[in-house]
């Protein structure tokens, strides 16, 4: 969803992210006092509490987020759809898609197909979201380390990585059932009514496996740019956070840069996959053995370049898109800690 805001390693954090421990100190405090327990029983249950509710406010804050980013990227994402699975000749450029789909069905027609990732983009984003605090606490797992250490870039790609696998069962259906509308939408009379209905075309056409086409090319373009995704959007953050500041405190205008950044740096790498997987994912049953297939007739067919068709509106799209995505996210953390303060908005996005 790999740039220069990638690589490396952060500086040693200081003062620039909050301590972990003390929260967690303040916590066994609390539940010491109230249970009469020892201090390193105290500090397993509040480390406990702590991860549980970090999960939550993960899966809550992610989709939100989503909502955002349906809402602000759908018209951009529109485009992209049409230009990767447009048959030769169909469209000039974006623009010509942009200026066709006005003439034919007006604003509203940038908006075919969003009802599908509208439902299932809250599943969709919280799961990613969750999947990524719980790939950072499997990293910590992995590495025996404290998970008041701060995880580095290499750790962050990597938890990021592992969001996408449970995320994809989610998103392969939702995006199956979107891309079929945005293609229906320039036929002269299109053939589904609706998203139950392209569901329910599909399941007669081929049961739950045609449902889930494309799985596999899903997370061939989400595992790593998920990985560049969450590692841009932390990298970006601390480089943004004054010295002697908490990243958790960014006004929201930075945390909408860093967002975009975000965006920008998983569709540098993620078109080529995304582009299979909207041809996988659109061409009619039996056009493709699969991922691979797909790609080598599409390099032979129209050459290398076609694996990139798309990339204009993607990146146009990912700037406001993601912008708008963290906004909703950070936003939503703010609101649930001032609701259950024990666990801060840095420690959510940390932990």
């Amino acid at each position: 969803m790999a740039t220069s805001t990638t690589k490396g390693t952060p500086a040693a954090p200081d003062e620039r992210i909050m301590n972990a421990a003390s929260s967690s100190s303040s916590v066994s405090a609390n539940v010491k006092g109230a249970a009469g327990q020892s201090a390193e029983e105290a500090k397993k249950i509040a480390e406990e509490v702590k991860g549980k509710t970090s999960s939550l406010k993960n899966f809550v804050g992610g989709g939100v987020g989503g909502v955002c980013a349906v809402l602000v990227g759908q018209p951009f994402d529109m485009v992209k759809v049409r230009l990767q699975t447009a048959k030769d000749g169909t469209y000039t450029g974006a623009m010509d898609v942009v200026r066709k789909t006005m003439a034919k069905d007006g604003v509203k027609g940038f908006y075919k197909g969003m009802s599908s990732p509208l439902v299932g983009v809250t599943p969709m984003f919280a799961v990613s979201f969750w999947g990524y605090a719980m790939g950072k606490n499997l990293v910590y797992a992995a590495t025996s380390g404290s998970p008041d250490r701060l995880l580095g870039l290499g750790e962050l790609a990597t938890a990021g990585a592992f969001s996408a696998v449970p995320m994809a069962f989610v998103a392969a259906p939702v995006e199956r059932v979107k891309v079929l509308l945005q293609i229906d939408g320039e036929r002269p009379k299109p053939q589904y009514k609706g998203p139950l209905d392209v569901v329910s075309s599909l399941y007669k056409e081929g049961g739950v496996r045609s449902l889930f086409r494309g799985t596999g090319a899903t997370i061939a373009r989400d595992a790593p740019g998920s990985a560049a995704y969450f590692a841009a959007y932390e990298a970006t953050k601390l480089a943004l956070t004054p010295k002697g500041a908490s990243p958790a405190d960014l006004n929201l205008g930075n945390v909408m840069i860093a967002g975009a950044a975000a965006g920008v740096a998983m569709w540098s790498i993620a078109i080529p996959p995304d582009t299979i997987k909207s041809r996988l994912q659109g061409a009619p049953q039996g056009t493709y053995k699969g991922f691979m297939d797909c790609a080598s007739q599409l390099i032979k067919e129209k050459g290398f370049t076609a694996l990139f068709k798309g990339l204009g509106p993607a990146m146009a799209r990912a700037v406001p898109a993601n912008a708008a995505t963290f906004l909703g996210y950070e936003l939503a953390l703010k609101a649930m800690s001032s609701v259950a303060p024990a666990v801060k908005s840095d420690e959510v996005t940390k932990n």
